[in-house]
């Protein structure tokens, strides 16, 4: 049979908001490579570790096991969903939500959707709901990340509208960073920041953050600022600007209003006292000022470290006042940079897919604008009643105001905060429909109907990322089984429902008239004619060609920096500071729960991992779960690396191994956003399942921006004391490794504390996949629950090694095989320790490393007992992409001389890492600091 040709289709990465070119390589109907577009002008042929691994994730055989690829349909809750053909689906969609419209109202109805979604689909959403239901209850994920960036420029600057662009980067004198960890939430940019610093060593990097990350550790002045007090930070750096004759008195003259009120404000913010109530020192905070004030060209790159907050839109205002007093804006290399979390979280803004926006950034509670859309769609009216933003959505379903959701492309019953009252929601909701390209999210559970949608690799459309330049993403392969593209779905929807509310059509045939996303596209360029981001000079051809910045109105160019000429988007055309007041947390630490528990990202991972989390690979890195404390806290609670806490806020608690770490503060916690109950969890002593971190999250939200405070939440920290553990680990056929990760996943309730993941690397030699479980509980459970994980691991042959003590509640199992290559050696290919797991360190070596494993005879089998050889394990992968290690890097560095520059190009000729991607820089930067400051 003739191979299939391999084709190349150039589209976008659907990870974060730095929007990178890709090139897919694809054979058949199946993608088998990816690269970076050496031709984007986002990332020049770069892709970071999520990035470069795209192919290893869609349409493979493998992958397609976690999709969801048929219509299904639950006729009650708790039942396994039966397969339903797209007209019944939709034809039950349409009658459900009708019924309840004519029931209660339209405002009973909410729709969630999501950053990640294309730009035509955000606007199909958006007019299904605000134009032909007529209610405003539509809300994204985009909320919980980038609204109160929204809010803040608003108040500002006038628009929603980033003024700046990649290229600022390369012209600035001075990057200040506060509240992003740029290294690991956006890659790319973070490689464009070095570059910029190797290229000119004078540029000077400031990092505000509480937690000493990767970033911080690049910076040439870190503050390590208390959570939650930015704006007294922002207030107290404006003081001393104006103290010392740093402001520019001609701009703020000359283009902006409200200066002399906060000018009286920030009086009050003397140095000493700002230094005290952020944790830092005075002299730290002077400098800070001094270096923004003195450059010629100032960026500050900001992100969810001001915008999760219950005051995000006063600490993005608070950093923008800044940029006005020094008239650091509108220039190359100054401005006030907010960086997007999403893929597209700016193209949901553009089409106003937010509870309180209408399209081109309309306002919807201007009736002028409502007018303006409502002429545009043909219908008589877009309802003024503001609709209900992401939490106040499900606190409403909670009380059983809202009685049909619609959920599509995210997955709240993981990222949500205050999860206990997002799945009362979810259960007590009449009707939920999860449109949603992946099986195995935990909001799916929840689903009365699941509506199979095409993801990255099959998708068309565009999206827009954080410099506002808007990119094509393209399909490379066809659709699997019977998913639709999220637009599609949602006009075969809208036209059964159209038939059903003929009062909304206004004598139209239909308000859909749509046969492909380009006819979306130009109907939302239409809505952009006069606005601040008019689009009207760009099409789909042009976007063929090359991404394109907006505005760009008809007749014009592309403009990629915004408010040169000082005239900004407001009723007089000047900016207008912010008087904005320093408020404290909504939850702020106190005797009972004396934590700051701060949230963020891995480098390897994406959200809530439905996608990454499919790779061994990129567990390398961070293989577990854990809860980070100053090792300091650790020896105050008699804890130590990997013994399991209890951490537990006012809304709910979790189990977590604790890990000692020096990038936490003291009296602070650290758990990565991303786990999820899919990874971690586990069934509390009263019997309430434990879901992961936002079982701790608090819905305490900005007033403004209404996004919630998933930055900051107040704990306790208590050890657990849970006496039985276990330990699973074995290596599967990739097919099967992924059908024994959801079953084992299925078993996590059971035990007090349980983590299943994978581990390894794709693709293999053997075609294998590593899988992990591991548990503790109050007590042994059943022998089948045992039986049942030794059989998903392999381990219920006849050839297995066992040994057992029922009244001790041990177990152990292990099964050997051949090494393969003519080798007489076996190897360990999978094993159980349950009731004693003191031998994990060295037996999960042998497995995990594919070591010789026959010698150690009796000694796998025996509780406690050591090896009669040295084992030497693997220490922490650091660089995913040549799966180097940080025990090989140290042993290189011992042998390196030189200043840090010159002991990383040795690191880095000898062992290679750092030279692919690029994602293990920073840290390799941090090895080789921490190795010169030891010598």
């Amino acid at each position: 049979m003739t191979q299939a040709a391999v084709r190349e289709m150039r589209s976008t990465c659907p990870y974060c908001g730095v929007g990178c070119g890709v090139i897919i390589e694809s054979q058949g109907e199946q993608i088998t490579g990816v690269r970076g577009d050496p031709d984007h002008p986002a990332n020049f042929g770069r892709l970071c570790t999520k990035g470069s691994t795209l192919h290893l994730t869609a349409s493979t055989p493998v992958a397609l096991q976690t999709r969801l690829l048929q219509p299904q349909r639950r006729t009650q809750r708790g039942e396994v969903p039966h397969a339903v053909s797209w007209d019944t689906a939709l034809t039950d969609a349409a009658d459900r939500f009708a019924d309840i419209i004519d029931r209660h109202g339209p405002d009973a109805v909410g729709f969630y959707i999501s950053g990640q979604l294309l730009t035509e689909d955000y606007y199909v959403f958006n007019k299904l709901a605000k134009g032909l239901i007529g209610t405003n209850n539509v809300d994204t994920n985009s909320r919980l990340c980038m609204s109160s960036a929204v809010a803040g420029y608003k108040l500002t600057l006038g628009a929603d509208a980033p003024p700046c662009n990649y290229e600022d980067i390369d012209h600035a004198e001075v990057i200040f960073i506060a509240g992003s960890n740029t290294a690991y939430a956006h890659p790319i940019l973070f490689r464009r920041i070095e570059d910029a610093k190797r290229v000119n060593p004078r540029l000077r990097i400031i990092v505000a953050d509480p937690r000493r990350t990767e970033t911080a550790e690049f910076a040439d002045l870190y503050l390590p600022i208390q959570p939650g007090t930015d704006v007294a930070l922002f207030h107290g750096m404006l003081h001393v600007l104006l103290w010392d004759h740093l402001i520019d008195p001609a701009y703020i003259a000359a283009h902006t209003t409200g200066f002399d009120a906060l000018k009286r404000r920030v009086m009050d913010f003397h140095p000493k006292e700002v230094a005290r109530l952020c944790g830092i020192e005075t002299a730290a905070l002077m400098e800070a000022a001094h270096w923004f004030g003195q450059s010629k060209a100032t960026l500050s790159l900001y992100c969810q470290g001001l915008n999760q907050s219950s005051s995000g839109t006063a600490k993005n205002a608070a950093l923008i006042n800044l940029h006005l007093a020094t008239g650091q804006i509108g220039r190359p290399g100054a401005g006030p940079f907010s960086l997007t979390g999403q893929p597209n979280a700016m193209g949901g803004r553009e089409v106003g897919g937010l509870a309180n926006l209408l399209s081109a950034h309309r306002d919807l509670a201007n009736p002028e604008h409502r007018a303006e859309v409502a002429r545009l769609w043909g219908v008589t009216d877009v309802p003024a009643t503001p609709g209900k933003t992401a939490v106040e959505m499900f606190e409403a379903a909670a009380r059983g105001e809202i009685k049909a959701l619609w959920i599509a492309c995210t997955n709240p019953a993981q990222s949500m905060p205050d999860q206990a009252t997002v799945r009362r929601a979810l259960q007590r909701c009449e009707f939920v429909v999860v449109q949603e390209a992946f099986a195995t999210t935990a909001t799916c559970a929840y689903a009365d109907l699941l509506l199979p949608a095409t993801t990255w690799g099959e998708k068309d459309g565009t999206v827009t990322n954080s410099e506002r330049r808007i990119s094509r993403v393209r399909p490379a392969v066809a659709a699997p089984g019977e998913a639709r593209h999220d637009w599609c779905a949602v006009v075969d929807f809208a036209r059964r429902l159209e038939a059903r509310l003929p009062e909304r059509l206004n004598g139209r045939p239909t308000l859909f008239p749509y046969d492909t996303p380009e006819a979306i596209w130009n109907e939302h360029r239409e809505s952009t004619r006069g606005r601040d981001l008019d689009i009207t000079g760009l099409s789909y051809a042009e976007l063929e060609r090359a991404p394109q910045h907006w505005p760009c109105p008809e007749g014009q160019a592309p403009r990629a920096r915004l408010y040169e000429d000082g005239r900004f988007p407001t009723p007089d055309g000047r900016a207008r500071f912010a008087d904005v007041a320093y408020a404290p947390l909504a939850e702020p630490r106190d005797a009972r729960y004396p934590f700051s528990l701060t949230t963020g990202r891995l480098r390897d991972h994406w959200h809530g991992m439905s996608r990454t989390g499919l790779l061994g690979r990129l567990f390398g890195h961070v293989s577990e779960p854990a809860v980070q404390l100053h090792p300091q806290d650790m020896e105050r609670r008699g804890l130590k690396d990997g013994d399991l806490v209890h951490l537990t806020s006012r809304r709910g608690s979790i189990v977590l191994p604790a890990q000692g770490s020096a990038q936490v503060g003291l009296a602070q916690a650290f758990v990565a956003m991303h786990w999820g109950e899919e990874f971690v969890s586990g069934c509390g002593s009263t019997g309430e399942r434990l879901t992961g971190v936002n079982a701790l999250t608090t819905p305490a939200f900005c007033p403004s921006s209404k996004q919630p405070e998933l930055k900051h939440t107040a704990v306790k920290v208590l050890k657990a004391e849970l006496p039985w553990t276990l330990l699973g680990a074995a290596w599967l056929p990739s097919s099967q490794a992924h059908r024994a990760l959801a079953a084992l996943r299925a078993l996590m309730p059971v035990f007090a504390y349980a983590t299943c993941l994978p581990f390894g690397r794709e693709p293999n030699d053997r075609g294998v996949l590593g899988v992990l479980f591991r548990a503790a509980a109050y007590e042994a459970p059943g022998e089948a629950v045992l039986a049942q994980i030794e059989g998903l691991l392999g381990l219920s042959g006849a050839e297995v090694l066992r040994y057992a003590d029922r009244r001790k509640g041990q177990r152990r199992a292990m099964r050997l095989a051949p090494r393969g290559n003519g080798s007489p050696e076996a190897r360990l290919d999978a094993f159980v320790l349950a009731g004693d797991t003191r031998a994990e360190g060295w037996i999960k070596a042998l497995l995990q490393d594919e070591l010789p494993a026959q010698a150690y005879g009796r000694a796998l089998l025996a509780p406690g007992a050591q090896p009669p050889a040295a084992v030497a394990a693997r220490s922490r992968q650091v660089c995913t992409c040549l799966n180097v290690t940080e025990s090989e890097i140290l042993a290189t560095l011992s042998q390196c001389r030189g200043s840090a520059e010159e002991r990383l190009a040795r690191l880095q000729a000898e062992r290679r890492c750092g030279t692919q991607c690029g994602s293990c820089v920073p840290e390799l930067r941090r090895l080789v600091r921490t190795g010169l400051q030891a010598a």
